[in-house]
């Protein structure tokens, strides 16, 4: 198989450990396009490409079970449907993208929260706007005059 990447590439490419990526596979979020002569698992860069969509999902805190079911409505919607199908399939993931959009919203909310207090936080490190520097102390001749 060309362009195939053994799992130890596929995970320094994603950012997940082999761990994750197995366990993926056992959840049926990502399967390997094929197996090596020594058993290992290849994937291809459409498996990388899933693996990322994942991943990129995980942040709108979509479990595993829902993130299997989107990938397989994204695997459904490009396949040749009948118009019922393809609309019951476009409406589930519509509403998968609705709650990811509502997820994401929220956690902009909680990242500005995060941020204004950051910078209240850096505020209390800064003297005040108008507060006297402390003059520094002079040792020596010039300190009697």
């Amino acid at each position: 198989m060309d362009d195939t990447y053994h799992i130890g590439e596929v995970a320094d490419r994603v950012g997940l450990s082999l761990r994750t990526l197995r366990h993926w596979e056992e959840m049926g979020l990502v399967t390997p396009t094929g197996r090596s002569d020594g058993g290992f698992r290849l994937y291809g860069e459409d498996d990388v490409q899933r693996v990322l969509l994942a991943r990129a999902l995980k942040p709108a805190d979509f479990s595993l079970d829902e993130l299997q079911e989107i990938l397989r409505l994204r695997d459904h919607l490009a396949t040749d449907l009948d118009p019922a199908e393809r609309s019951r399939s476009e409406h589930a993931l519509t509403a998968f993208l609705d709650r990811a959009e509502l997820r994401c919203k929220l956690l902009r909310e909680r990242l500005v929260g995060a941020e204004l207090a950051m910078n209240a936080l850096r505020q209390s490190l800064t003297p005040a706007p108008g507060a006297e520097d402390p003059q520094p102390t002079s040792v020596g001749p010039a300190a009697s005059l």
